[in-house]
């Protein structure tokens, strides 16, 4: 990237340019569940809205915070925890939208999906179709999202009985064939709640992490599971728990409940980030989850390094383009 192209995308964002890399404060959005991705020269964020889908774009990071969101699917009831995915589905590399919502009560989320009708991320998207996460459309279903090792897509998400991981294959971007398996993951000493998913990968490990915990306490925290590439994603004994947490609160700096989370690379494509969401008080609440992202670091062994929550007075330099 040449000097004036980083000159002309700072001052689209609203940054004075200077001579080191401009600084930003979290939080970048004030709700919680946050997917945050980067795609044709901008970010990307979602979080849960409750009743609709709506995507923030900026240049930078801190640029978020300001920027104006796009109405991408409406007129929903309990919507949660958008993702965005680039996949090549039935009609060509098309961006996908999954998310939760019910028609009625809690107990009746259910995952959705909507497919672009071009190759924009900001859509326009078609109508949502359900994805059956079981075949008699029993359980309770969030939390979904996506990866794809060994040429085969997976879902991932958070369902019931006993609110836990499960993983299916897919056929295409929008269909599950196949049966459910339950993905057993340590809660670290919390009841039985995993949920928010995620797929990294990393050299030749991946990295399936989860929040665990309710998310209305300050214990709310990010553990993880790791597979071999290679081995099959399907069979709980191809994961290997880490027996410590990647991402929990750290009281000195104010920060309680951090979790449900995403990764992305910085725009030059070497460093991962984290987002998450997390409050400022230790009180067991739903209220004040504000999106949060930082850079996560690896070990000499390709291990991610526990990710210490900052302080919300802490500036974070940008991304290297």
């Amino acid at each position: 990237m040449t000097h004036c192209t980083w000159l002309f995308l700072l001052a689209t964002a609203g940054i004075s340019p200077s001579a080191e890399p401009p600084t930003f404060l979290n939080p970048i959005n004030p709700s919680a569940d946050p997917w945050l991705g980067y795609a044709d020269g901008a970010y990307h964020l979602a979080t849960t809205q409750s009743n609709c889908v709506r995507l923030w774009s900026a240049p930078t990071l801190g640029g978020l915070a300001k920027a104006k969101p796009v109405m991408i699917w409406e007129k929903g009831k309990g919507v949660w925890a958008p993702e965005f995915h680039q996949l090549k589905g039935p009609h060509g590399l098309k961006w996908y939208c999954y998310f939760t919502k019910t028609d009625s009560t809690d107990e009746r989320h259910r995952m959705f999906v909507v497919e672009s009708t071009t190759n924009k991320i900001d859509g326009p998207y078609g109508e949502p179709v359900q994805l059956r996460t079981d075949p008699d459309d029993q359980f309770y279903a969030i939390d979904g999202t996506v990866f794809e090792t060994g040429g085969s897509l997976y879902f991932v998400w958070a369902g019931h009985p006993g609110h836990r991981l499960f993983m299916a294959k897919m056929q295409d971007p929008m269909t599950i064939t196949g049966d459910r398996v339950l993905i057993p993951a340590s809660g670290f000493g919390c009841e039985e709640v995993r949920e928010g998913p995620c797929v990294l990968l990393h050299g030749d490990r991946l990295f399936l992490t989860y929040s665990a915990c309710d998310t209305g306490k300050p214990d709310y925290k990010v553990g993880y599971v790791w597979a071999k590439v290679g081995d099959d994603p399907l069979k709980p004994a191809s994961w290997t728990q880490e027996p410590n947490p990647l991402l929990q609160r750290n009281d000195p700096s104010g920060v309680f409940g951090p979790g449900h989370h995403s990764f992305f690379k910085s725009p030059d494509g070497k460093d991962d980030w984290i987002a998450y969401h997390a409050k400022t008080t230790a009180e067991y609440t739903y209220k004040g989850r504000s999106t949060r992202v930082q850079k996560l670091d690896w070990d000499a062994d390709g291990f991610p390094k526990p990710v210490i929550p900052l302080s919300l007075d802490a500036p974070i330099a940008e991304p290297v383009r």
